[in-house]
């Protein structure tokens, strides 16, 4: 062992207990600033675009595509859900015209699918095969619209189905099939008003299906919320605005509409919501757990309050370093602070124990001090520095959100042992200089210890064997790259984005394509169109659509046909009386021709409601007329509109579309969905890939996904190699032997080994919140080897019966509790995480107490020289002068 470092470890242990005031006075000084300082400059980052660093070519592309079209970043989107097309759109017109006067909460406000351009041109932007289809659904229910227009109501209704008995009369009953769906819609609005329901009918349904059957009753209102960047929920404050206004709405207060939301802003809330979420309980219950961990090692609270408060100061003064040398804590270096208690622990624990150990009535604590940071400093140093080492490999990597983690986690071990060094050893001089040496010996230890000599070579085919299947398991486990699978699924945002994703209009995971002219889009989409990964693509061009002229002429022709229904002259609205009449009428001629109609006619079902609403009391009558006609008049007006279409130019698309689909250099926006196939990480990989094929330069939250997996997976292949180094170059340093720092890194493959079999065991997949397992593993797994390696160089040849095997397992207690935090968050991403590290942490003791014994055990030649429980090592009495 390298002797000036550990000389001076071990002087700075016996100044600290020397002069414990000169130590504890300026730690308390300094721990004030550091709080004062996290208080004023550290910050919780929820962005998870902030993760990646801005040089990955695919963030730098993401990032100007942002520039170009900025209202699709920051966003709150509404989704409207109705039973009708119109419920739906009434309430989101209503909702955004209304958040548009709340410049408190809202900077902009859009409604996509409504708008004056889309009603007028709506039947330009289809098909010549869909607007021929559209047409002539029109011109059959003509004879309907003509009463209507006049006398849009319940009444003009029922004259329009007095037609349609006349028609049943003179034997044209099978003509009427075609309106099943239309008269089957009548019958159910007009059963629910006689059960006392208002239900308001559907007439675009009725009138335009096919169109109705794209979106049904969904609406979208985008909103770009104001942001209260001091709040650790920006973006609450706007979400609860836009729900107060949503609740407020008459749809919405009578149940038949909802208003849902999503979008980045109140995902990137609810992250941080979730990640809190019953925090002070957890804290409070595994704090509690801790402490017992710390009675059951130590058994003295003159030796765990010293221990508590140094990883108290010690996690304070890390906070520190992060607020002045990153200013942040992100969405996984936020999780430093169970990382940092359930490693720092380790190094209390150890010197504690030890201290406890050799701890006799007929020697001075300056004495007993000395010797045991004799025995222990080079082991926790070396444990702290291979530690640090594994975790600031991963500060060169472009994975940002680990690469602040491993920054403020490796300093933080760093510092974890200079406050082992001096704090806990002035506080031990304060509190535990009273004698209080007991057998702090493992109980059970020594038979282990026996068994695993006289077992060792079946103990290591055993190991040797479970390693090739975590081998195998490592090279097969899954990782799923989607972002949602780390995040609540019952919180609303993600609840609801979820819902949308089987839907290609509404699917998140698209690509954008910029280029350069309409010509250019039209043949980009043709040809991503034709890719099997592709479910949809829509463009700038699609807004200014070919073959107009034929489009024209067959709206033309249908206008003229139609003329009965534009600009008609009113009746005014029936009374009761008169709609009661007309009820009977109808009701007695659908009664004359039952016989002549098939047994499932709904013009059936519709006599029978008729003849309920006859005794109905007016109320009735009066809402059953306001359900049959409520949207009727905006329909007509929406009709006519369609009706009298022009032909669209690049210059008479209205801004707010022109924002959305056309860059402000004059490029075009091409959109890519993908396919149902794509939910998976597989399947969207395929799909960027397809897509990428064809357009290299695309962009958009699907490339991000894969990026971002490709990133992490690189970033943690990169520090894997790179802490290996580092750990492997620290261990031949100190220990000076090849043999002694093979071993320990032996021993930590296998910890990695079966960490992949049992995660593989139990259906894990890897995701960018758990890979964080991996600098853990590490770390620990050094750690806990280490002491057991640099035992069996000095001679000891008892491990799981030492005080170092107790002091290992209960710093394995009091990790697993820290880790066991994050296994029962309701945060997925965090529980995911906690899961893996539990496994870590059992793999690294299976391989830690039993596969290293062994090795090492196989080393020493024979089991015969184990010693007897009441072993004590030699070194324990040691004083070095």
């Amino acid at each position: 062992m390298i002797r000036s470092p550990h000389k001076g470890l071990v002087w700075l242990v016996d100044q600290s207990g020397r002069h414990p005031f000169t130590i504890l006075l300026p730690a308390l000084l300094l721990a004030f600033v550091a709080v004062v300082g996290c208080s004023r400059y550290l910050s919780i980052d929820t962005d998870t675009d902030h993760l990646f660093s801005q040089s990955l070519r695919w963030r730098q592309q993401s990032l100007q595509f942002d520039r170009q079209f900025p209202q699709f970043s920051d966003t709150l989107t509404a989704v409207v859900r109705a039973p009708t097309a119109e419920e739906a759109r009434v309430t989101a017109s209503a909702l955004a015209r209304e958040l548009a006067a709340d410049h408190r909460h809202v900077r902009s406000v859009a409604t996509p699918g409504i708008s004056p351009f889309l009603d007028r041109e709506g039947l330009l932007l289809l098909s010549s095969k869909e607007v021929a289809g559209v047409l002539d659904t029109m011109l059959q229910a003509e004879p309907l619209l003509g009463p209507l227009s006049t006398d849009p109501s319940g009444r003009g209704l029922l004259k329009g189905i007095d037609m349609m008995v006349e028609g049943v009369r003179r034997g044209m009953a099978s003509d009427l099939s075609a309106y099943n769906g239309a008269l089957g819609n009548v019958a159910q609005t007009l059963e629910d008003a006689a059960a006392g329901h208002l239900s308001p009918l559907s007439w675009q349904a009725l009138l335009t299906p096919t169109l109705v059957g794209h979106n049904g009753g969904l609406e979208f209102v985008l909103i770009n919320p104001v942001l209260d960047h001091d709040a650790l929920e920006p973006g609450a404050a706007a979400t609860q605005a836009m729900l107060r206004v949503a609740a407020g709405l008459p749809d919405v207060k009578s149940g038949r509409v909802k208003v849902d939301y999503t979008g980045s802003v109140p995902l990137s809330d609810e992250e941080f919501q979730s990640l809190t979420d019953r925090a002070w309980p957890i804290a409070i219950g595994s704090g509690l757990l801790l402490i017992v961990w710390l009675v059951l090692a130590l058994r003295s609270w003159r030796l765990i309050v010293p221990v508590v408060l140094t990883l108290v100061a010690g996690l304070i003064y890390t906070l520190g370093f992060a607020a002045v040398a990153i200013g942040r804590l992100n969405l996984i270096s936020v999780a430093f602070t169970v990382l940092f208690v359930g490693l720092a622990v380790d190094f209390g624990i150890q010197f504690s124990v030890r201290l406890h150990a050799m701890q006799r009535s007929d020697r001075r604590f300056a004495d007993t001090l000395h010797a045991a940071a004799v025995q222990v400093t080079g082991q926790i140093g070396l444990a702290a520095l291979a530690i640090s080492c594994g975790f600031l490999a991963f500060a060169p990597t472009r994975f940002t959100g680990v690469a602040e983690l491993g920054i403020i986690a490796g300093v933080g071990m760093l510092v974890a042992l200079l406050c082992t060094l001096t704090i806990l050893p002035a506080l031990l001089r304060l509190l535990a200089s009273g004698p209080q040496h007991a057998d702090v010996a493992l109980p059970g230890g020594a038979r282990a210890d026996a068994w695993l000599a006289r077992h060792r070579q079946p103990v290591l085919i055993v190991f040797v064997l479970l390693a090739l299947v975590g081998l195998w398991s490592a090279l097969t486990i899954p990782f799923d790259a989607n972002p949602l699978h780390t995040k609540r699924a019952d919180s609303e945002a993600t609840r609801t984005l979820t819902s949308l994703m089987d839907d290609p209009n509404t699917n998140p995971f698209t690509m954008n394509v910029l280029v350069k002219d309409l010509p250019a889009a039209r043949n980009l989409g043709a040809r991503l169109g034709a890719l099997p990964e592709v479910a949809q693509v829509v463009s700038g061009a699609d807004f200014v659509p070919q073959d107009q002229a034929d489009k024209l002429a067959q709206i033309e022709q249908a206008s003229d046909l139609m003329i009965a229904v534009q600009n008609p002259s009113v009746a005014p609205p029936p009374t009761a009386a008169e709609l009661r009449a007309a009820v009977q009428d109808s009701r007695d001629a659908i009664a004359s021709v039952a016989k002549q109609l098939p047994p499932d006619s709904p013009l059936l079902r519709i006599g029978k409601a008729l003849n309920q609403l006859a005794r109905a009391p007016d109320a009735t009558l009066l809402m059953a007329s306001t359900a049959l006609s409520r949207f009727l008049p905006d329909t007509l007006a929406q009709l006519n509109d369609s009706l009298s279409a022009e032909p669209i130019t690049l210059r008479s698309l209205p801004p707010d579309l022109v924002r959305d689909w056309f860059s402000t250099d004059g490029q075009v926006r091409v959109q890519v969905t993908p396919t149902a196939q794509a939910q998976n990480t597989a399947g969207l990989r395929r799909f960027v890939k397809a897509v990428h094929a064809v357009a290299p330069q695309a962009v958009g939250p699907a490339v991000d996904t894969i990026g971002a997996a490709d990133t992490i997976l690189e970033a943690f292949e990169q520090a894997a190699i790179c802490a290996t180094i580092a750990i492997a170059v620290v261990l031949l340093l100190v220990l000076r032997s090849i043999r002694s720092a093979a071993l320990v890194l032996i021993a930590l493959l296998m910890s990695t080994l079966l960490t992949a079999l049992l995660a593989r065991l139990l259906g894990i997949s890897i995701n960018f919140a758990n890979i964080i397992a991996l600098p853990l593993l590490l770390g620990v797994g050094v750690s806990f080897n280490v002491y057991f390696v640099m035992n069996w160089r000095s001679g000891q040849n008892q491990f799981l019966g030492s005080p170092t095997a107790r002091a290992i397992l209960f710093s394995a207690l009091t990790t697993g509790t820290a880790f066991g935090t994050l296994a029962i968050a309701r945060h997925p991403g965090t529980a995911s995480m906690g899961l893996l590290l539990l496994l870590s942490l059992l793999a690294v003791l299976l391989s830690t107490f039993v596969f290293l014994p062994a090795v090492l055990y196989t080393l020493s030649g024979s089991g015969a020289s184990v010693s007897p429980p009441a072993f004590r090592n030699a070194a324990d009495d040691k004083i070095a002068p």
